[in-house]
């Protein structure tokens, strides 16, 4: 019976540290669960932040490549009419010619129309510049949020 009380003894020992190291690795698991589940609330939050910026970024080039295309649109207009301009003063200045009257005169005007013209055409190339360059702009955004959303969609799957 003291044998059998001994070897009892023992197991309940041996029971017990084994209680006490599993109880320990329960901590240390439950505090890695617990570092984890913070880091993991703190890069949502991070990627959530980067995607309203990029959706702040996105919006803010929508609305210039907006502006541009008004101003595109615009600048042709006025450019349409320069053009137009330019003809009137070409045909006064070949009437002036041919009445040898009033030359000075249509020299002066075709050589404002020209000016104007020249003026126009290359405002109009900055902004087409500016357009291509928003196009562009809002593709990089594009590409950036498609990476996004792998980058979620990896995240799902692995868990």
């Amino acid at each position: 019976l003291k044998e059998e009380n001994a070897i009892l003894r023992n197991k309940i020992n041996k029971l017990q540290l084994l209680s006490e190291t599993q109880a320990d690795k329960m901590r240390k698991l439950q505090k890695k669960l617990e570092e984890n589940q913070i880091k993991e609330e703190k890069e949502a939050q991070d990627l959530e932040a980067m995607v309203q910026h990029v959706e702040q970024n996105l919006q803010l080039m929508t609305k210039r490549a907006a502006k541009a295309e008004n101003s595109v649109a615009k600048l042709r207009q006025e450019n349409a009419q320069l053009q137009a301009e330019l003809r009137n003063s070409k045909l006064e200045n070949e009437a002036l010619r041919a009445g040898q009257a009033g030359l000075a005169a249509a020299k002066q005007n075709a050589e404002l129309a020209l000016q104007h013209l020249l003026q126009v055409t290359t405002s109009s190339r900055a902004s087409i510049r500016q357009l291509l360059s928003g196009a562009e702009s809002l593709q990089l955004i594009a590409d950036l949020l498609k990476s996004i959303d792998r980058i979620s969609e990896v995240s799902e799957d692995g868990q």
